[in-house]
């Protein structure tokens, strides 16, 4: 006769019952033992250090041409030749048109000669006024027509200004016949071609020269920023770089620096109510022609040095919704902790940070978003400097 087994021993429904009991035990012994705790979030940081740093303000701004002049005619007449090429390099006094000078020819010799007769009447006059003079003193002649040679005497002679006036008015005429360039420059779109008819009482317009080399650059800065580097300036927060203009840098249209520094030449005084802003103006040289008047640039200049300052990459630095600045800092033991920060601007890529932090502290520039104020952290490879 077989020999039971174990299972042969219970019933079925009480094996079940022995393995759920089991089952229980193990998930109890399971809960009772204390979970990992998660490991700490890692972080890049960027050690700052207090330094002094150039302060520039960069604004944006258009070209303008240094001198700008309309030729506009000045005597009326028919333009027999265009002597210059629209575009090209004009200097100062050279001959852009010609005007027909035929009738002013005529004028100057019309008025010469009645110079000359004025001056031929003159020496008559005063052969006679001569000899009545004498002739008088015998009682020659009555004093009346002494007075009246003597008269005529100065008519003569008012003549003869009269005269050379008129020469000298025709001569005017007769060279505004040749227009020239009053600046040196570069010659504009044509107005008129050879046979237009210009008027001086309607003073056409011809041509228009622009000096572009050294050419203007004038800039908007708000008032308020404006009020703030005077204020800066004044409490020695700021320090000017020392003597001589200020250094302009240009960066054009593409986001390419200009190969040429420019200096500073004022800032106006009145603020464009409808702005807020005030022009600042920068001259540039443009010896290749690179920059044209009507450009969009914007303008770097070199306002000082600001000490004991702060640079701090911008994604270490955040804002609430009042606009106030704060960074995350790591302390000695890897906690994490909240500095309110006072911004004096920008620097490149980094926020100049006036008060906040001290010397030698870690600002959390990557993983920010995975840790809080308190939370204990570990360093993401070595620290790195701002600078």
């Amino acid at each position: 006769m077989r020999k039971g087994t174990d299972t042969d021993m219970y019933p079925a429904h009480t094996l079940k019952a022995l393995a759920l009991a089991a089952l229980l035990g193990a998930c109890s012994n399971a809960a009772e033992r204390p979970a990992a705790p998660p490991p700490a979030p890692q972080v890049t940081v960027a050690t700052v250090h207090r330094q002094s740093v150039p302060v520039t303000l960069e604004l944006p701004g258009r070209t303008s041409a240094n001198l700008v002049a309309q030729v506009r005619a000045r005597v009326d007449g028919i333009v027999l030749r265009q002597e210059v090429k629209e575009g090209s390099v004009v200097q100062a006094g050279q001959r852009l048109y010609q005007i027909d000078a035929a009738p002013y020819i005529a004028s100057l010799n019309s008025a010469q000669a009645m110079l000359q007769k004025a001056q031929a009447n003159v020496a008559s006059m005063n052969a006679q006024a001569e000899r009545y003079q004498q002739l008088v003193a015998r009682n020659a002649v009555s004093r009346q027509d002494y007075d009246n040679a003597v008269a005529s005497q100065g008519q003569a002679v008012a003549d003869v200004a009269s005269g050379k006036a008129a020469v000298e008015t025709a001569r005017i005429n007769l060279g505004y016949t040749s227009v020239v360039s009053p600046i040196t420059g570069r010659a504009g779109v044509t107005q008129v071609t050879p046979g237009a008819y210009v008027q001086a009482s309607q003073a056409t317009l011809m041509n228009t020269v622009q000096q572009i080399d050294p050419i203007k650059v004038d800039l908007n800065q708000s008032s308020v920023d404006g009020l703030r580097l005077r204020s800066d300036y004044a409490s020695g927060k700021l320090k000017l770089n020392g003597p001589g203009q200020a250094k302009v840098a240009l960066l054009l249209e593409d986001g390419t620096e200009y190969g040429h520094p420019g200096s500073l030449q004022f800032t106006d005084i009145t603020v464009d109510p409808s702005t807020g802003t005030v022009t600042v103006r920068a001259l540039f040289p443009n010896p290749d022609g690179v920059l044209l008047p009507g450009m969009f640039v914007r303008a770097r200049i070199d306002e000082g040095v600001r000490d004991n300052a702060f640079l701090v990459p911008q994604v270490g630095v955040t804002h609430d919704s009042q606009g106030k600045a704060s960074a995350l800092v790591v302390g000695p033991d890897n906690k994490v902790a909240v500095r309110a920060l006072t911004l004096a601007g920008t620097r490149g890529d980094q926020w100049i940070v006036e008060s906040g932090l001290e010397d030698g502290d870690r600002v959390i520039v990557g993983g920010v978003q995975r840790v809080r104020p308190g939370a204990t952290v570990q360093l993401a490879a070595a620290a790195k400097s701002a600078k």
